[in-house]
């Protein structure tokens, strides 16, 4: 039986500063929804040191519905893929029923990330395989799936 991947659901709400002059969010802001999903994933899961040594290769997200100032947030992010490298999550962002408006999908996507840890003081950086007990964290699994 495959082990399961690593999945959390995140909740905040849109602040100030990621609405613009209407009131709404800029799109941008979905990238910090998920960002602090993803934080909260790894940090939840006892990874120490993944944040630098993680760096974003590939993002896509389908915009939806526009979120509004104050709006509670509802983020979902999981693991779809760990290659011997790479990761692949993917994401949900809803925004729960406010003034009057229904709950809906705000945004969607994918995005990969690759583990590239620092090597020296020159800062000389390649992609390596991930560290096992971060694959097991992630899969309950130490078989990174190639």
């Amino acid at each position: 039986m495959p082990a399961e991947l690593a999945r959390i659901v995140h909740r905040s709400r849109v602040e100030w500063s990621d609405t613009d002059a209407s009131g709404h969010y800029h799109n941008a802001a979905i990238g910090r929804f998920v960002e602090a999903a993803e934080a909260a994933l790894v940090r939840d899961r006892g990874i120490v040191g993944y944040f630098g040594a993680a760096p974003r290769v590939r993002y896509e997200a389908d915009f939806a519905s526009p979120l509004w100032f104050g709006q509670e947030v509802t983020t979902v992010l999981a693991v779809e893929r760990i290659g011997t490298t790479s990761m692949t999550f993917g994401f949900e962002v809803w925004g729960e029923e406010h003034e009057g408006r229904p709950r809906g999908l705000a945004a969607a996507g994918h995005y990969t990330v690759v583990h590239v840890p620092p090597r020296d003081e020159r800062d000389e950086r390649a992609g390596e395989p991930w560290p096992a007990e971060w694959v097991k964290a992630l899969t309950g699994s130490t078989d990174s799936g190639g």
